[in-house]
């Protein structure tokens, strides 16, 4: 399940719901990062993996032991601060490419995290300390489009392969159906995902995850000064597919690789 509690912004807006639970500057952080831990509880209680990004460098010591997968954003994949933190965390690490397009400065990070480093940050008791890290060797790259265009398609697919495969890392590539590669219109996602689910079908063996932008309802909506007027269980951040859309998307995928996907595991053997 994709929970992301911390919101990189452009410019100005919600940071989202560890920064500001209550989405009403009042920042209450410190009941934001409790809040955040107790639904990752739940949700790993049901059996769910969570996967997160990790945007505040000393969040992952409160919350890393409940998260199974860690994004590194588009605009912090060239951030050394990120990059050092995701050479110590206990998850896989996807970081994205540049929001020009750009596969550079992901590539980059991908070996910059899986080398060891010290830095400055806080330890499991929550104090300032040298962190010494010993690398985290599964890096891998999300295409998630930029400079107006997608790059979900077989050419920068192919592309991508080619620029991991020169720098000498594992040709592991997700595929994020929002963002641009959907031009930031959620009713595109589900098109982003069979295009991407027929490359898997057909052959290729370099694409390994899907990520979608999903929720209850449909779209987004601004957050309203009379709070009261939200509307339950639809974004108040980027627009998602609605949770009818999410079933099917995700049943037809299965259904479209449990075959190519066995194949693929039994090779691997």
């Amino acid at each position: 399940m994709r929970v992301y509690f911390e919101k990189p912004r452009t410019a100005t807006g919600w940071k989202g719901y560890i920064n500001d639970p209550y989405m009403d500057d009042s920042f209450h952080i410190e009941e934001g990062m409790q809040k955040a831990r107790e639904f990752l509880l739940a949700v790993n209680e049901l059996g769910m993996p969570v996967g997160s990004e990790a945007l505040d460098p000393i969040s992952p010591q409160y919350l890393g032991d409940l998260i199974a997968w860690t994004a590194i954003g588009a605009r912090t994949s060239e951030s050394q601060t990120h990059r050092e933190m995701s050479s110590g965390l206990s998850t896989p690490v996807g970081f994205k490419n540049s929001t020009d397009g750009s596969l550079n400065a992901a590539v980059n990070a991908i070996i910059s995290a899986a080398s060891p480093h010290n830095f400055l940050g806080i330890n499991m008791q929550g104090r300032s300390s040298v962190v010494r890290t010993s690398g985290n060797r599964y890096g891998h790259l999300v295409l998630r489009g930029g400079g107006d265009r997608p790059n979900y398609d077989t050419v920068s697919v192919a592309l991508a392969e080619a620029a991991l495969t020169k720098a000498r890392l594992p040709a592991n590539i997700v595929v994020d159906c929002s963002h641009a590669n959907s031009y930031k219109k959620p009713e595109l996602q589900p098109l982003v995902m069979q295009d991407v689910v027929n490359q898997i079908r057909l052959g290729n063996k370099s694409i390994v995850g899907l990520m979608i932008e999903s929720n209850i309802e449909a779209g987004n909506q601004p957050i309203p000064a009379d709070l009261s007027q939200l509307k339950y269980g639809c974004s108040v951040t980027d627009a998602c597919v609605d949770w009818p859309t999410t079933e099917k998307m995700i049943h037809e995928a299965h259904d479209a690789l449990s075959g190519p996907l066995a194949g693929r595991a039994a090779q691997a053997k």
